[in-house]
């Protein structure tokens, strides 16, 4: 074969790979009905946050061998109280102890919250009252009741911009001990990063 049509072939084959694969990554950022954008990376500072949800205290020193709760050892405070995420990113809570992860749109505050609306806990111990408050809420946790250890992580997507309302549906951390905080989700033109 001759070099020049070997290289000219190599060339196009080349081109034709490369705008294949472009128009592959275009569409694939392209956003599904979800708003999310598939095969758009997020990563850096905003992409995740880690939220304690609710923390083990070592004053008096405390012992759990081998699956030791003692709900008076936990302390009920979200740490820290605010975290900003890219739109699309991630918050894990790292929820230690007793708690349910409930999180509410835009707009909502802590006095918004209809802390009367109740639902009890349906495994060990049962009858807690957890907080049931539909309005505007767009997550809720699983019953901590039901889970084989109070220790347990959930990772939280957020699809829009805004501040978030983030509480511990179990009644009496939410009215009692104040444990909420939030998240901020801002977009691309919000970033100062």
């Amino acid at each position: 074969m001759n070099k020049n049509l070997f290289v000219v072939r190599s060339l196009t084959v080349g081109l034709l790979v490369g705008m294949i694969a472009l128009l592959v990554v275009g569409l694939a950022t392209t956003a599904d009905a979800s708003g999310f954008f598939r095969g758009h990376v997020l990563n850096g500072a905003l992409a995740q946050a880690t939220v304690s949800f609710g923390q083990w205290k070592t004053s008096p020193p405390l012992d759990r061998f081998p699956n030791l709760s003692p709900r008076d050892a936990n302390n009920h405070e979200l740490l820290p109280n605010e975290v900003r995420i890219e739109q699309g990113g991630a918050v894990n809570f790292v929820i230690s102890g007793f708690h349910e992860v409930l999180i509410y749109g835009p707009g909502t505050r802590p006095e918004s919250i209809n802390a009367s609306l109740t639902v009890p806990s349906t495994g060990t111990p049962p009858g807690v009252p957890l907080i049931n408050d539909p309005r505007n809420r767009i997550f809720r946790g699983v019953d901590p009741s039901t889970q084989p250890t109070q220790d347990r992580v959930e990772s939280v997507t957020f699809a829009n911009t805004g501040r978030y309302l983030v509480i511990c549906a179990v009644q009496p951390h939410f009215v009692q001990d104040g444990m909420y905080g939030f998240v901020r989700v801002v977009g691309d033109r919000d970033r100062d990063d």
